[in-house]
């Protein structure tokens, strides 16, 4: 007698892994959430304003729970920093009026030094929420969120005006609401130099986590627990083996981010390159592959899904669901005037208010003294932009172009670009001490550890997204080397070049708050400079010159943007847009 022997089959087979991955994901969650929790218990903790500053303990064994801490202010920033850059940017590339407030504005926004705002945010926050830490923990995540907001926003804003033509009409003809065309359309067109420049602006949080985590404002100390308080307090007791030990820890955190959470964004942001050839080896995640194979980012899709039609119901109501018709010239330009002079009046009436409140304090005459310093560290700024262009290009484009490379270094520059380069301060500032250089000098090469990663995060950014088929072409016709960086490279790769240089820029005036004048022990290093000037009136508590220091740091920043970096803009968007 046969007997019949049944064989599973593939996808019973498949069951058990599969169910071993959703294990597996909802494992991690719980234990996301379960950390969370853990965490939350201590933002609400009770707080004195009036008591002193709570010691920040050196015990290696509170290192973890302080490198906790400080991911959490890291990741909630991050969150407010991508939903302010979907409403602004989109605000801005949308909406021609608006458009030429928010980008002077964001100008502006992006010259304040970090600071600048906590010496305004921190006792408001404290008032909002008194008696409770939650006041200072809102202050430490806006000051970090400072720090991230502006670079996203500018490369977002870069990637809806350089938008393809063509996607806009099918957009139209398709008759898209606003909420679908910015899912559809807009996100993911610019996701690629998004999750780029939400990498560079993640380490520019870094950057400035010791400034948000021990605050010095009005006189008064304010500090939280954290990896930044740490490696302050472990500065001032001059322990070089916890701030190496600090540097440990941070590279294992930022590592361990990267693993979980940014090497997956990267690999799945490649899903929306636009181009008619696929690249032949894309980035690849276990992470990304792991939870492509759960069935929970599925059935979480399914259960939000629906949520889209309300949304685009409620856009109707109020008008919003289609694109306004082009209105007629004269209307616009009758409208144009009319907002303009409203603008410009309400500029005028803070500018007289600002200037009558200076003249009042400090007198007129701290204006061109702070316009003096700020000279110099323009200067500064310059050889910055300068060497980090020539260094960092021809390297930007060879880890770009080449996915072995990017799959190599990309980790290696992401904890490059991640690492908080002020956690280094205490070993610089100590060398600078023993070799006797001048902080003058030194203060260059201390902004450009936070300021030059842009240039190369954007540049990378830029070469990873140059068409296949276009390199094949090249490849093809063998173009000459010079002729290949003329023809291609360098006009695919300029405009992310210019999201990249003008957020340096930034990036180094901010920079300079902090490198301008640095702390090791007893001893204290001051270069002449107006991030020096800020910092020493931020600690002082000196409001009539915090703003006659965030103005002139503005005034340099703003006219450097108006007058170079929005020209190249506008260059790149009419002639170098793929």
């Amino acid at each position: 007698m046969a007997v019949l022997r049944s064989f599973p089959s593939a996808e019973a087979l498949r069951r058990p892994r599969q169910s071993l991955v959703d294990v597996a994901v909802v494992a991690g969650a719980a234990t996301l959430l379960w950390g969370l929790v853990q965490l939350s218990r201590g933002v609400t903790a009770p707080f004195d304003s009036a008591a002193p500053a709570a010691a920040i303990s050196t015990d290696p064994a509170d290192l973890p729970y302080y490198a906790a801490r400080s991911l959490l202010r890291m990741f909630v920033a991050l969150v407010a920093s991508v939903a302010f850059t979907f409403v602004y940017a989109t605000a801005a590339a949308r909406l021609r009026r608006a458009e030429k407030v928010l980008l002077p504005a964001l100008d502006i926004l992006q010259s304040v030094p970090v600071l600048g705002f906590l010496s305004v945010t921190v006792t408001g926050f404290i008032a909002l929420f008194p008696g409770s830490t939650l006041g200072l923990e809102c202050a430490s995540v806006f000051a970090i969120f400072t720090a991230q907001a502006w670079n996203m926003t500018f490369a977002f804003y870069q990637s809806l005006v350089s938008q393809p033509r063509d996607l806009d009409e099918a957009s139209r003809i398709l008759r898209l609401s606003r909420w679908q065309r910015f899912w559809r359309v807009d996100v993911p067109g610019g996701m690629i130099p998004l999750v780029w420049n939400g990498m560079m602006s993640f380490g520019g949080g870094w950057f400035f986590l010791v400034a948000s985590e021990s605050i010095s404002v009005l006189n008064h100390q304010f500090t939280l627990p954290g990896i930044g308080s740490y490696v302050a307090a472990a500065s001032d007791a001059r322990e070089l083996n916890h701030v190496l030990l600090a540097i440990g820890v941070m590279v294992v955190m930022v590592i361990g981010v990267n693993v979980l959470f940014w090497r997956p964004l990267t690999a799945w942001a490649e899903r929306f390159r636009v181009e008619d050839s696929e690249a032949a080896q894309a980035p690849r995640s276990v992470v990304l592959n792991l939870l492509r194979r759960s069935r929970l980012p599925r059935a979480l899709g399914r259960v939000l899904g629906p949520l889209g039609a309300p949304i685009d119901r409620v856009m109707a109501v109020f008008g919003l669901a289609e694109y306004p018709l082009r209105t007629s010239p004269t209307r616009r330009r009758a409208g144009d005037v009319v907002f303009g002079v409203a603008v410009l009046a309400v500029i005028a009436w803070g500018l007289l208010r600002a200037v009558e409140y200076v003249r009042s304090t400090v007198g007129l005459g701290e204006f061109p003294h702070a316009l003096g310093l700020g000279l110099i560290t323009f200067g500064r700024v310059i050889v910055l932009v300068v060497v980090a262009t020539l260094v960092w290009v021809p390297i930007g484009v060879w880890i770009g172009l080449n996915p072995k490379v990017s799959r190599l270094a990309q980790p290696v520059v992401q904890v490059l670009a991640s690492f908080p380069a002020n956690f280094l301060f205490p070993l610089v500032t100590a060398l600078l001490v023993a070799t006797g250089i001048s902080l003058n000098w030194g203060g260059i090469l201390l902004m450009s550890l936070g300021a030059q990663w842009y240039v190369l995060f954007n540049v990378i950014a830029g070469a990873s997204a140059v068409p296949n088929d276009l390199r094949e072409a090249a490849a093809s016709l063998r173009l000459p080397r010079s002729l290949w960086w003329r023809k291609l490279i360098l006009p695919a790769i300029f405009p992310s070049y210019i999201t990249g240089g003008i957020t340096a820029a930034g990036g180094a005036w901010n920079a300079s708050i902090v490198a301008e004048i640095v702390k090791y022990g007893p001893t204290t290093l001051t270069a002449t400079g107006l991030g020096a000037y800020v910092a020493e009136a931020t600690s002082a508590g000196d409001f009539p010159r915090i703003l006659v220091g965030v103005a002139a740091m503005s005034l340099y920043v703003v006219a450097l943007n108006r007058l170079f970096w929005r020209r190249l803009y506008a260059l790149a968007q009419q002639r170098y847009t793929l």
